[in-house]
């Protein structure tokens, strides 16, 4: 069963940064990953992904040049460097596998989360 667990969320004042972590179980860390948010009362959407190797990478627009998102293989672990927050940035974080160009994930199952808040 795939398990994703994201941590490294919390609340920070506008400008500030944060740095978001997801473990993936097995088979799944093979995959593109990518995070994904979801703000109160919007779908979720795409943020950035990573190819397998780490070397490709795309990004939201709309946080294009401020969040970078990396993988360590040999962890299974996925990052979101997270830099001149904005509270627009305010959502639950979450990571998946992701289709490359596509953007969606072809996963249904989804891990619990992490909570970012941004303060004006």
């Amino acid at each position: 069963q795939v398990q994703l667990v994201e941590s490294g969320g919390g609340l920070v004042q506008a400008g500030g940064s944060l740095r978001l972590s997801c473990t993936a179980s097995g088979r799944t860390f093979s995959s593109y990953m990518g995070w994904f948010r979801q703000a109160p009362g919007k779908e979720r959407e795409f943020v950035a992904d990573v190819s397998r190797s780490g070397g490709t990478t795309e990004y939201a627009d709309s946080v294009k040049g401020r969040f970078t998102i990396l993988r360590d293989n040999a962890k299974n672990t996925v990052y979101l460097q997270m830099n001149s927050l904005k509270p627009e940035d305010t959502a639950v974080y979450y990571c998946n596998t992701v289709i490359p160009g596509v953007r969606t994930t072809p996963s249904n199952s989804w891990g619990q989360g992490t909570q970012v808040t941004v303060s004006s």
